[in-house]
């Protein structure tokens, strides 16, 4: 499990990873994206 993790770190340390990181800074900001995210939670919530 640690290798998965040091992956993870990795890959947010690297420009792509950065990139990726800021892309979703910037659309968690969006309030229409952000009830579409919350949406998704409450139906997958749902099904348990």
């Amino acid at each position: 499990m640690a290798g998965v993790v040091e992956r993870i770190k990795q890959f947010a340390r690297s420009p792509q990873g950065r990139r990726t990181i800021e892309q979703v800074r910037r659309t968690a900001a969006d309030p229409r994206r952000r009830a579409q995210a919350q949406e998704l939670v409450r139906k997958l919530r749902g099904r348990r």
